[in-house]
């Protein structure tokens, strides 16, 4: 709200300006993200982390299963009618301590999810961080060089949904020359992970 207000008041200052010469950029800076190189690659590198944060949690839910393999075992040993009292009470020993070992085992995998689950989110934050950075560095510096006052990114969205900037005469849109200079330095095949590359909020 207080963005859209800003800009309702910069509309007002700026059709005043009659005699200014004012020039208007606008960039979709969810475009530039999704087509930068370094965004494709930053996607394979965390899909891998993904899959080894999950093949770790998989090993644990291996050993609890395995584990709760071993209590029902017990269990049926206590219930067979066969076994001596002297058996029993060692088996139903044996059922109490593994039982309080799967609790644990259970309890430290939850916790050890959630804490993976923080970490990968962090990361990903920091990846698009740092990309979005970059990407600013090339705008900024793209509307210095082509003397622009003011730069819109025609990507954001209000509260509802609308794009904040609808429609502004004369706003040139160089997104296409940003993505451009971003993907200068990319590696011959780095168009071949498109498909993956994680979506811009």
């Amino acid at each position: 709200m207080k963005y859209l207000t800003i800009l309702a008041l910069f509309a007002v200052q700026t059709a005043s300006l009659h005699a200014a010469d004012i020039k208007f950029g606008v960039v979709d800076m969810a475009k530039a993200f999704a087509e930068f190189h370094k965004t494709k690659e930053s996607a394979e590198k965390f899909k891998g982390n993904v899959t080894k944060a999950q093949q770790e949690m998989n090993e644990r839910w291996d050993v609890y299963k395995s584990l709760l393999g071993d209590i029902q075992q017990l269990k049926k040993e206590m219930q067979d009618p066969i076994t001596t009292q002297q058996e029993k009470a060692k088996v139903a020993a044996d059922f109490e301590e593994k039982t309080q070992e799967l609790r644990a085992l259970e309890q430290e995998i939850t916790e050890a999810q959630n804490r993976r689950q923080q970490q990968l989110k962090q990361e990903d934050m920091q990846i698009r961080k740092g990309i979005y950075d970059e990407i600013l560095v090339v705008v900024k510096d793209k509307a210095g060089k082509e003397a622009y006052d003011f730069v819109f990114d025609k990507s954001g969205l209000s509260l509802s949904t609308v794009p904040v900037l609808i429609y502004y005469k004369d706003a040139v849109d160089f997104t296409d020359e940003v993505i451009v200079e971003l993907n200068k330095e990319a590696p011959a095949d780095g168009g071949a992970a498109a498909e993956e590359a994680p979506k811009a909020e």
